[in-house]
């Protein structure tokens, strides 16, 4: 799904304000911590709240297994001013299950209300069109997290409806609304952020 530029650790992505890095060994006591938070793993189908340190050091190794094999993009958020600091995560990952490649984020709680998922996520937007060349990108929000809801709307997805995927962690179906972000929007969306035309 990525290119070889991706696949390697040292690769980064700078926004104003975040760097989106890979994730590291030093990182699963922060995931733990922090995507543990009742208030962060309950709006996701599958983290477990409390989060065990073993399980936040799995998601590491399986997260960098899946870049290096160019299978997802799963990348650490951490503030500029404080790049070894992991303050969320951001990805877009395959499915088996699913034709098109999908969307997924958590922000620690000590960190809501800044915008920095949005901005987090409209650079991971950026990267999978424009290295991985993508046609489409999904997700989904609970009804009930308008939250995420907003993050996805400000990324140019497009609600597409409704459902009840079951959500492990959650133990079981959870009413949520979908999304879909395609190509040409992502396209017209560029142009006129930097006041031109898309190809």
């Amino acid at each position: 799904m990525f290119p070889d530029l991706t696949r390697d650790d040292v690769f980064r992505i700078e926004t104003r304000r975040l760097w989106l890095r890979w994730p590291m060994a030093r990182d699963a006591e922060a995931v733990s911590r922090l995507a543990g938070d009742p208030a962060v793993a309950g709006m996701t189908a599958r983290l477990p709240s409390p989060l065990p340190l073993h399980e936040a050091e799995s998601f590491v190794i399986r997260a960098r297994a899946a870049n290096t094999a160019g299978e997802g993009l799963i990348m650490a958020l951490c503030r500029r001013a404080a790049p070894a600091n992991l303050i969320g995560v951001v990805s877009v990952t395959g499915r088996p299950d699913e034709p098109e490649p999908r969307l997924g984020y958590w922000l620690g709680t000590p960190f809501w209300g800044e915008g920095l998922m949005t901005e987090a996520a409209l650079a991971l937007v950026d990267a999978a069109f424009a290295y991985a060349g993508q046609p489409a990108l999904v997700s989904a929000a609970m009804i009930g997290n308008r939250g995420s809801q907003r993050v996805l709307e400000k990324c140019g997805f497009r609600r597409t409806g409704e459902s009840a995927p079951v959500f492990e962690a959650r133990g079981g179906a959870v009413p949520s609304y979908d999304f879909r972000l395609d190509r040409g929007t992502w396209l017209d969306r560029r142009g006129m952020a930097v006041g031109g035309r898309s190809a």
